[in-house]
């Protein structure tokens, strides 16, 4: 049998009554809920401060963790309840900073109740976000993140997944400036479990609110039909996944084209599916870079390279450096204004770089400096041909069997 709810003392009703009214004089600056005793081991405290979010007035709780920090909003009549249920149980302390006095209410060990009053002037915080730096995507209401395993039900990022968690929000910073609001059609290939692909949706349609129409395509069946019954489930309407390889997608129509971790010479495949389609956006961030190193293994002039050659973790890098930057000069000089620059940390993934071209109608290339360029560094380098001028040929002979 439940026990019925106890009644809140006349202490607690008081230090309740002071933060609803400090709400409704304006004087609030913030609360901190502390001593917590209840069945989550690594909760510390709960700092609370009045926040604006699309023009509305509303309370931000950061859960302070012992290694983490969780923050959730609530609107002010909800969250005055969940501060008084927090306080009837699992909390004992309770300061109210007002901008002219602190108001402390605490539980005593020996269960006696108590309020004390400092007189101290507070200037009011600020409504907007605090140094935590702010996140395009929230936890709130995302089953898709519970169903690839990045939170919990109630929507706490789990510790196993933080990285990945940076990593989706590092992603969507990075390719929100760069997305017009005209921009309709995106495709991201081999897009494996969908962790990019869904925050990118979630992202267009609920933080910039286009109508937006984003396909993923992988390969692997399994993925796929896991990757569609989350989206159906999240209400996701317009992002489906397809089962195929880069080789296979039609590139017409594309506005955006995206294909990060591609192996080897499938990223130099997806850029030039982008590049044939006159996708507005191209971004890639590549992975595994054996053939430029085939290339100059096999052709390197003479002396030129034995220093590098002669350490295999030299050259390999050499031979990332060599790739990505041949790339980046192949897509200025079909027209896109092109940056190369870190993903994120090499900390947590040591696949950190992108490259991102857009097609910029005030962007003029310089074809001859452009193809100059490219020949000094294969007469330097030993290169006999780059793979993505080889695929740009190959690009409009392909017959599409996906879209």
């Amino acid at each position: 049998m439940n026990e019925p709810e106890k009644t809140p003392s006349v202490p607690l009703r008081n230090w309740h009554r002071d933060l609803i009214d400090s709400l409704r004089d304006e004087t609030f600056v913030g609360v901190v809920l502390g001593h917590y005793t209840g069945s989550e081991p690594a909760l510390r405290k709960i700092r609370i401060r009045r926040v604006i979010i699309r023009g509305s007035q509303m309370l931000g709780f950061t859960y302070r963790y012992q290694t983490r920090d969780v923050v959730k909003n609530a609107d002010v009549e909800t969250a005055i309840e969940q501060i008084l249920q927090f306080l009837s149980k699992d909390f004992q302390t309770a300061t109210l900073t007002t901008t002219s006095q602190e108001i402390t209410f605490e539980r005593h060990q020996n269960g006696r109740e108590t309020i004390r009053r400092i007189a101290q002037a507070h200037p009011p915080m600020p409504t907007t976000h605090d140094k935590a730096k702010p996140r395009l995507l929230t936890t709130d209401g995302k089953n898709y993140l519970h169903d690839l395993g990045i939170t919990t039900t109630d929507g706490i990022v789990l510790k196993s997944a933080e990285d990945k968690y940076r990593q989706i929000n590092r992603y969507v910073e990075l390719l929100a400036p760069m997305i017009p609001d005209d921009m309709r059609t995106f495709v991201d290939m081999g897009c494996g479990k969908g962790y990019l692909t869904f925050a990118l949706y979630d992202y267009l349609t609920n933080v910039r609110h286009l109508k937006a129409d984003v396909t993923g395509v992988e390969r692997r069946h399994e993925l796929v039909t896991a990757a569609n019954r989350t989206a159906t489930a999240s209400g996701f309407l317009d992002l489906r996944f397809v089962e195929g390889c880069i080789e296979d997608v039609d590139p017409h129509g594309i506005d955006a084209l995206i294909a990060l971790h591609a192996c080897d010479t499938a990223t130099d495949d997806a850029i030039a599916k982008g590049i044939v389609a006159g996708a507005q956006l191209i971004v890639v961030a590549p992975c595994c870079h054996q053939q430029i190193r085939r290339e100059i293994e096999t052709h390197h002039p003479g002396k030129t390279n034995d220093l590098i050659i002669k350490h295999g973790i030299l050259m390999e890098r050499q031979a990332e450096l060599i790739t990505d930057a041949m790339r980046a000069l192949i897509m200025e000089l079909h027209g896109y204004r092109t940056r190369v620059f870190e993903f994120i940390a090499g900390t947590h993934t040591p696949k950190n770089l992108m490259i991102a071209g857009t097609k910029d109608p005030h962007f003029t290339p310089d074809p001859d400096r452009i193809r100059h360029t490219l020949g000094q560094a294969k007469a330097q380098y030993g290169i006999t041909l780059h793979y993505l001028e080889t695929a740009l040929n190959q690009a409009h002979q392909r017959v599409p069997s996906v879209r």
